[in-house]
């Protein structure tokens, strides 16, 4: 029994000083992997979700190594290659690139995180040739940062690709398709070094 209450002990005494140690920045935190790219549209007006990845993605990374999750990412930026777009559904997303992305100028979506500040990061996005910064808000849990926002179609001027898909579904969509889609990414973290 006081075997078992040191061991408990001990990995509770361990626990908090890897909590404390990462908290105050002892730690290097850096990118395991790449990072993936998902989106959720909305059809109908019961407004269904309707998500995927994109899997032509290519990262580039600000810097290898960093004190925390929030400076290892600003500053990092995504290209896009929209005809890549998987919503596991072969036929939708044929349609999708045909009745969508290539309506619009260009079928390339860039993305740079500009800072970070208070689980926020603020994105830089590139869509249709329109630029505007995004607000995504953040998390780091179990080694991965999982990020989120929303993007409004009509702020990218993708009136005429919306219009396009929403005729090109107009059944399965019910006449309806949203002009709101959320938009997030993940990555994976390691710590090599936390002293």
């Amino acid at each position: 029994m006081i075997k078992i209450a040191l061991s408990v002990l001990l990995a509770l005494s361990v626990a908090s000083s890897n909590e404390t140690s990462l908290k105050s920045g002892n730690c290097e935190v850096a990118q395991e992997g790449g990072i993936t790219v998902s989106f959720k549209a909305y059809k109908t007006p019961a407004k269904i979700g309707v998500g995927g990845i994109f899997d032509s993605v290519v990262y580039t990374p600000a810097v290898k190594v960093a004190k925390d999750a929030s400076a290892l990412l600003v500053g990092s930026s995504v290209s896009i290659d929209t005809a890549s777009v998987n919503s596991k559904d072969k036929g939708r997303d044929a349609k999708l690139v045909a009745s969508f992305f290539q309506v619009m100028s260009t079928q390339k979506i860039t993305a740079k995180i500009l800072e970070a500040k208070a689980g926020q990061f603020i994105v830089e996005v590139t869509m249709n040739g329109v630029t505007k910064n995004v607000p995504m808000s953040f998390v780091v849990e179990d080694k991965k940062v999982v990020a989120s926002g929303t993007i409004d179609l009509f702020d990218f001027s993708a009136n005429k690709a919306l219009a396009s898909i929403n005729q090109a579904c107009f059944e399965k969509h019910a006449g309806k398709t949203w002009s709101d889609v959320t938009i997030g990414f993940t990555t994976n973290l390691t710590y090599p070094s936390c002293k």
